[in-house]
């Protein structure tokens, strides 16, 4: 059983006295201890799809189900708060310049059962010792700390009430190269400590690559391609995916990928086409793709894909 299951979530905002859509019937699952990569352009709905997850915003349609159970059902929205953690971009603005690294790593706790001020402070630093920062840095501000030791505290905290899920959105994007790679190990080391697991939410392809066990790859709210990291970076079958990989700098000269540019412009989500979204700027494009929505169809064991002219062979 999986540990999580978005079931034809959909989420659609109201702008101008229109309705906008911005995740439009998405299906994803992740495994116990299970890093799924969501790639995207900007705008694509990734931070949406992750905040409704999270329950940072409320899903429009579809259900979200957790170990099995379903979220409002025999599960409570507080006690999937515990369960499923968010860490944002920009982590000087996700705390509190305000408080104190003490405070801000316990506030979680809030959401679990009382605990002694002894047992706040032993689980705040251990929370600390995990994420690499020592007992002295209790005591200073966000302001006092470098942008990745703010990544570390942002990492802790979302680690205090012992979660199994965590959602990263871009949390290494407005990080330098060298911090980048630092964060990625130490998530890459808690996640074997404590099983947990992550949805790394990302543009940057050649992060994924290095923390991703599988890829979800996303267009104007629907996930066109799932596969495994490694099926996805060496075969690729949706030609946005394609394009997008095409994208990715590589000093490999002998395997470097030729650059796909795309033609048309990205249509507005209000104002979306019938049939496929990416029929404006798809090489592949027929007839049915003017009719029809595809639907993600499975090509392999590990490997799905939201395109007629690859599941079906091209379209008459």
């Amino acid at each position: 059983m999986a540990l999580l299951e978005v079931r034809e979530v959909r989420k659609t905002f109201g702008h101008g006295g229109a309705e906008v859509p911005a995740v439009r019937g998405v299906n994803l699952e992740i495994d116990h201890g299970e890093t799924l990569g969501l790639v995207g352009e900007s705008g694509c709905g990734k931070t949406t799809l992750g905040r409704v997850i999270v329950g940072l915003e409320e899903a429009t349609a579809g259900e979200i189900a957790f170990d099995g159970e379903v979220l409002d059902g025999k599960l409570s929205r507080p006690e999937y708060r515990r369960l499923v953690q968010m860490v944002f971009q920009h982590p000087a603005q996700s705390l509190n310049r305000r408080m104190r690294i003490a405070t801000t790593l316990a506030e979680p706790l809030r959401l679990l059962p009382t605990a002694t001020s002894s047992e706040v402070a032993a689980k705040v630093n251990e929370a600390l010792r995990l994420v690499g920062l020592g007992p002295d840095y209790l005591g200073r501000k966000p302001r006092q700390l470098s942008g990745g030791q703010q990544q570390r505290v942002a990492i802790a905290r979302a680690l205090m009430p012992n979660p199994e899920l965590v959602v990263l959105d871009e949390p290494t994007s407005s990080l330098d190269q060298s911090v980048r790679g630092r964060i990625i190990a130490l998530l890459r080391s808690i996640q074997r400590d404590r099983n947990v697991a992550y949805l790394f939410i990302s543009h940057d392809l050649s992060t994924v690559r290095r923390i991703a066990d599988r890829v979800a790859v996303m267009y104007l709210g629907r996930v066109v391609e799932t596969a495994t990291c490694q099926e996805i970076f060496e075969n690729p079958q949706h030609p946005y995916t394609q394009a997008l990989l095409s994208a990715v700098p590589s000093l490999d000269l002998d395997n470097r990928r030729e650059r796909i540019i795309l033609e048309g412009e990205t249509p507005s989500p209000a104002t979306l086409p019938v049939g496929c979204s990416f029929q404006n700027r798809c090489p592949l494009v027929h007839d049915r793709c003017r009719r029809e929505q595809p639907s993600l169809v499975a090509i392999g064991d590990t490997h799905s894909v939201e395109c007629f002219a690859v599941t079906d062979g091209t379209p008459s």
